[in-house]
């Protein structure tokens, strides 16, 4: 008889299945194989984000360690860890500091303090620079009115530091010329003093009108305007500043301080700037002239 047996009544009995544990098995497999791949997306870490985030919380908490999130340093590992939160060691607290998690709100907090707070230390510093260039400022100023040359002087500050403005129209230079007239050394006299006594860079810019002049003993105004930026730096040199101090260069009309159709341009435009070179950072120059406008 073949593999089938007869019951009472006639009916035939089927075989038993003796392989349904592997639909069992396999649904087993099938979940196990979904709850890995689960697990993994949920471990993968973007690294790029991974890398500015880690970035922007060391620098607010105002060190240049690398954050420890999870085990090694940089390396991210999420056993234990909340997917919403990180862990990292504080960039102040040096080797053996606490591990602190913190939320992304958190961090987001975290961060936002620390770029006000650098802001604050900025301005500040741009405070104390200003005050030490107005104190210049006031010297000069000073010693101009002595000399009676207290005209044929304007001071500013902008990003660079502090601007001395001196016009060459009739006071520092004739016209077409480079030599220093007897009341253009007068006014380098007064200023020099307190140059010498600062250790700043500084930067001596010649400029020239707009006025379609044409010059005779120099090919174009760029020529002239360097030359008297020139005569400017050769003429503080013989006060002692140091020549590793000092540049000079020539604008001709490129920068002029009036619009050509201000009647004050033709005078104004026709200056020498000895510009005080502020030696701060980048962001704290930025805030000279905010700060110069509080005093």
């Amino acid at each position: 008889m073949s593999g089938k047996r007869k019951h009472r009544g006639g009916h035939e009995e089927e075989h038993e299945n003796h392989e349904r544990w592997l639909l069992t098995y396999a649904d087993m497999i099938t979940l196990l194989m979904v709850l890995f791949i689960v697990m993994f997306a949920m471990s993968t870490v973007d690294a790029k984000k991974f890398d500015q985030l880690k970035e922007s919380l060391a620098g607010a908490f105002g060190g240049s360690q690398s954050l420890v999130v999870g085990g090694a340093s940089g390396s991210p590992d999420t056993s234990g860890v909340s997917p919403d939160k990180i862990d990292l060691q504080s960039a102040a607290g040096g080797e053996g500091a606490d591990v602190t998690t913190l939320s992304k709100q958190e961090a987001e907090k975290a961060v936002q303090q620390s770029d006000r707070a650098k802001a604050a230390a900025d301005l500040e510093k741009a405070r104390q620079e200003v005050a030490k260039l107005r104190e210049a400022q006031k010297q000069m100023t000073e010693l101009l009115a002595k000399a009676g040359l207290a005209d044929a002087v304007q001071f500013t500050i902008d990003q660079r530091g502090l601007v001395v403005t001196i016009i060459t129209s009739s006071v520092v230079f004739g016209g077409d010329s480079a030599e220093l007239l007897p009341q253009g050394k007068e006014v380098l006299d007064a200023i020099a003093p307190s140059l010498t006594a600062l250790p700043n860079h500084l930067e001596v810019g010649g400029h020239t009108n707009q006025l379609p002049v044409p010059t005779k003993n120099y090919p174009s105004s760029w020529e002239l305007s360097t030359a008297r930026a020139s005569s400017v730096v050769r003429y503080l040199l013989g006060h002692g500043l140091p020549s590793s101090r000092m540049t000079a260069a020539g604008y001709a009309d490129t920068k002029p301080l009036y619009a050509p159709s201000d009647p004050l341009s033709v005078t104004r435009n026709r200056r020498v700037e000895v510009v005080v070179l502020s030696d701060q950072s980048a962001e704290v120059k930025a805030l000279l002239p905010t700060a110069a406008t509080e005093h």
